[in-house]
């Protein structure tokens, strides 16, 4: 999973007539993350987590946006790497539809964003990364690489399991956790 992460930047996600470059992406270790979903075990919701690797696992955040991850772990080691961000490569006109209002780096520039972009909908859960109906080239490797803390989690905040390429204008904002307030939990 920490191999595959940074090997996925600047591949290009594509579904129908969008397609995004990736430019960042962060890894989730199952069940040695207390940041991942699947670190209490497998439920219906994380199952594509589970394997077999190269399939899209996808999860509404909020209760209404969805995001998507590329699992990479072996079949029944939940192990995936979650879509950052990225740039439009392909039908950018379709994706302004989709992202009304939004600055053209702006597009895919965070997971829920990427994946209104390009369409992916909780029902391309599963989806086999080969076959479709969204697919994943691979693409050369960056020159320059950063590396960091994972955006907005609280549960293992630190690990540098985010990678990103250097400079490019399409990655996201680092964003820590939220300080929960009193009585909250």
């Amino acid at each position: 999973m920490l191999e595959t992460a940074p090997g996925l930047l600047n591949a290009v996600l594509r579904h129908g007539d969008v397609a995004v470059r990736l430019t960042e992406v962060e890894a989730y270790d199952g069940a040695n993350d207390p940041g991942s979903h699947a670190f209490r075990g497998m439920t219906r919701r994380n199952a594509v987590m589970f394997g077999p690797p190269g399939h899209l696992y996808c999860y509404f955040t909020y209760g209404m946006h969805v995001c998507c991850n590329v699992v990479c772990g072996p079949v029944g080691t939940a192990s995936a790497v979650l879509v950052r961000a990225g740039e439009v490569v392909d039908g950018i006109e379709i994706a302004r539809e989709r992202r009304p209002g939004a600055k053209d780096r702006d597009l895919a520039r965070g997971p829920a964003r990427l994946c209104r972009a390009l369409g992916i909908e909780l029902g391309h859960d599963g989806t086999d990364l080969v076959a479709g109906p969204v697919t994943l080239e691979p693409g050369e490797s960056p020159a320059d690489v950063s590396t960091g803390p994972r955006v907005g989690l609280r549960a293992a905040p630190d690990r540098p399991w985010r990678f990103w390429i250097t400079d490019d204008p399409t990655v996201s904002a680092y964003r820590p956790a939220a300080p929960l307030r009193r009585g909250s939990r």
